[in-house]
């Protein structure tokens, strides 16, 4: 980042800022639609920005659909945007995100879309421009360096997975 994006980055924090706590990381935006808000945080303390729709939707039970939000960002190497669905769209709609989380890369520079899914069975929900569909959260990436080798280290819970713990009481 240039020293002139650093000092505008630095001018832009408001006192609305403070109530939210203080950054610890600045991200380049880009909003393609003057027309919508950026992302924001509803509440202090909330890990996911808000994500906003940029055109009207309509998505039939069933239906999944890309939608764009108007937002390309530059994230910071050892960075990751995830996309989550927003839990009320969840809970009372059935509208979730198709590959949750999704993944925006540090270096994809490209408008950021959402792939939402309406699994209502019988309902249609309709979405307006402007209305929010996601929640970004902004996380560090540890980057591995992969060692083959002809056994893995045993552990307690070895190869065991997809419900090797038990857990559900179905019909006995």
């Amino acid at each position: 980042m240039t020293e002139e994006n650093t000092a505008v980055a630095s001018a832009a924090l408001t006192a609305s800022d403070a109530a939210y706590g203080t950054p610890t990381l600045t991200v380049q935006l880009k909003m393609l639609d003057d027309g919508l808000e950026p992302p924001s945080y509803a509440h202090p303390g909330d890990a996911g920005a808000d994500l906003r729709a940029r055109e009207d939707v309509v998505l039939a039970p069933g239906e999944r659909r890309l939608v764009p939000t108007g937002v390309s960002i530059a994230l910071p190497d050892g960075f990751v945007a995830l996309i989550h669905p927003r839990s009320g769209l969840a809970t009372k709609h059935g509208l979730t995100v198709v590959n949750a989380p999704g993944t925006v890369d540090a270096g994809y520079r490209g408008e950021i879309a959402v792939t939402l899914l309406n699994t209502d069975r019988d309902e249609a929900i309709e979405l307006r421009r402007g209305d929010r569909i996601a929640q970004m959260v902004i996380q560090r990436v540890e980057y591995a360096r992969f060692l083959p080798v002809e056994e893995l280290d045993g552990s307690v819970r070895g190869g065991g997975g997809f419900g090797s713990t038990g857990g559900f009481g179905g019909p006995a």
